[in-house]
């Protein structure tokens, strides 16, 4: 997956995991399952680059308003 096979702030093992990950924009918020390499020791994630750009698409899209082809899954409130 990614050409480190420790981890670079602890020196623990990693392992290849499916992780959820949370994206912001413009007040919206979506999550997706990835895979990435999760220090064993500390839980520092590792993602290869294709991963970091579907982020990046995705975090422009949320704030294009452009959410389409995205799941509706609940709404989010802030309580003062």
């Amino acid at each position: 997956m990614l050409p480190i096979s420790q981890c670079i702030i602890c020196s623990g093992t990693l392992k290849e995991q499916e992780v959820t990950e949370i994206v912001r924009g413009a007040g919206n918020t979506a999550t997706l399952t990835v895979k990435a390499l999760v220090c064993q020791k500390c839980g520092e994630r590792y993602y290869n680059a294709d991963v970091v750009r579907r982020f990046e698409d995705i975090k422009a899209k949320l704030e294009r308003q452009e959410t389409g082809d995205f799941v509706l899954v609940g709404q989010s409130f802030t309580v003062n």
